[in-house]
C-alpha cells in the first residue's frame, strides 16, 4: 500500500511539471550551443548537461544542440556570430572577450587567486556579475562563469622548473596582450594562436609549448604532442556562458527563467565535474607519458614578481579602477 501511494504522488508530481511545463510560456526552439573542446572534455559534458536540463525544465520545447570541437569557429568567430544574431549561444573563455569590454582582461592578470573557492566567490558575487552586465550593450547576455581552471605549461624542449627555463621556447598563448607580455617578460616567445589551430601547430612545430588547465590538456590529446608538463598555475582561467542579445531580447520571462534556471545548474555541474576531473588527469597525462615537474613557491614568488608590469600596464591603459575593485572583493573573500 505505500508502495502505491508513494507511486501516485510520484506521478501526480510528474504530471503537475509538466501541466506547469505546458502552461508557461515556451515556444518551440533549436538553440545552437558552440564550444570549442572536445564532446568528451569537461566542457562537453556540462554543454549536454545544460541540455538536458532545459528540455526538462520546458517539457522539451527549448532545445540546446550542443555544437563541440569549435566547429561553430573560434570563440571570438562564435562572440560575433552571436552579436549579430547568426547562432544563440556558446561557452568560451573571457580572455577573448577583452576586444569587446577591454576590462574582461583583469581576469587574466597573473597569480591573483590562491584557490578555486576565491574565484568562485568573486565571480558569483557582485564584481563578476557587475562585469557580465556590460556585455549587453555590446550585444551579449552574459549567463553564468564555468571553470576552466588553473592553467600550466607543456613544451616539447625541456622541463621548465625554473623561469630561466622558458628562454626562448615558441609558446602559444591565448590572443590577448596580457598574456603576450606575460610571457615574453619570463623569457618565451609569446606566439597568439586560436585554440582551434592549436594542436596542428605543436604536431607542426609552428609553437613549441602552450599554457592551459591539465582538463584541457587530456581531452585535447596534447600529451601525443607534448613532452613536459609544468605545474606553475599562474592564471585561473575562467569560461562564460553567452547568449545573444538579439536572440535573448526576442525570448518570454518564462524562456529566459528557464535558460537562467539550467544554466547555473550547468554551472554547478561543471565545477564540480570539472574538479574531479583534474585530480585524475595529471596520472593520466603521466600514464601517457608525460614528465610532470611542479614548480616551487619560490621559483612561483619570482614570476609573479616579474609578472607585476603586467598590472601597471594594464591599470596605465584604463583599467586602474577595476583592478582595484576586483583587488578588494578578493580581500574580502580571504577575511
Amino acid at each position: 500500500m505505500k508502495f502505491l501511494v508513494k507511486s501516485i504522488v510520484l506521478a501526480l508530481a510528474m504530471t503537475g511539471a509538466a501541466s506547469a511545463a505546458q502552461a508557461a510560456d515556451y515556444k518551440p526552439r533549436i538553440i545552437r550551443f558552440g564550444y570549442g573542446l572536445a564532446e568528451d572534455s569537461n566542457q562537453g559534458r556540462a554543454v549536454k548537461f545544460f541540455a538536458d536540463d532545459l528540455a526538462k525544465r520546458t517539457g522539451n520545447k527549448l532545445k540546446a544542440r550542443p555544437f563541440g570541437n569549435a566547429s561553430l569557429g573560434s570563440d571570438t568567430q562564435m562572440q560575433n556570430a552571436l552579436i549579430g544574431g547568426a547562432q544563440e549561444m556558446m561557452v568560451g573563455s573571457t580572455a577573448t572577450l577583452v576586444g569587446i569590454v577591454k576590462d574582461f582582461g583583469v581576469y587574466d592578470l597573473p597569480f591573483l587567486f590562491n584557490n578555486e573557492k576565491e574565484a568562485d566567490a568573486v565571480l558569483d558575487g557582485p564584481f563578476g556579475q557587475k562585469l557580465a552586465a556590460k556585455l549587453q550593450e555590446k550585444g551579449l547576455v552574459g549567463l553564468v562563469y564555468w571553470e576552466n581552471g588553473f592553467r600550466n605549461l607543456t613544451n616539447t624542449k625541456r622541463p621548465v622548473a625554473k623561469m630561466e627555463d622558458m628562454q626562448g621556447i615558441k609558446l602559444r598563448v591565448m590572443q590577448n596582450p596580457v598574456y603576450i607580455d606575460m610571457f615574453n617578460s619570463f623569457g618565451a616567445n609569446a606566439v597568439p594562436l586560436p585554440f582551434s589551430e592549436l594542436f596542428t601547430a605543436l604536431e607542426t612545430k609552428t609553437v613549441d609549448g602552450q599554457e592551459n588547465p591539465v582538463n584541457t590538456i587530456q581531452s585535447s590529446k596534447f600529451y601525443e604532442v607534448q613532452k613536459y608538463l609544468s605545474i606553475t598555475k599562474h592564471v585561473y582561467s575562467p569560461w562564460i556562458v553567452l547568449a545573444s542579445k538579439k536572440w535573448w531580447d526576442g525570448l518570454s520571462a518564462d524562456e529566459h527563467k528557464a535558460i537562467n534556471e539550467a544554466a547555473a545548474a550547468s554551472r554547478d555541474f561543471e565545477r564540480k565535474d570539472s574538479r574531479e576531473a583534474s585530480v585524475k588527469a595529471i596520472d593520466f597525462l603521466k600514464e601517457k607519458g608525460m614528465q610532470v615537474s611542479v614548480v616551487s613557491d619560490t621559483e612561483l614568488a619570482r614570476m609573479r614578481e616579474k609578472a607585476k608590469p603586467a598590472f601597471d600596464k594594464f591599470a596605465a591603459e584604463g583599467g586602474a579602477d577595476v583592478i582595484k575593485e576586483l583587488q578588494a572583493e578578493i580581500a574580502k573573500v580571504r577575511k
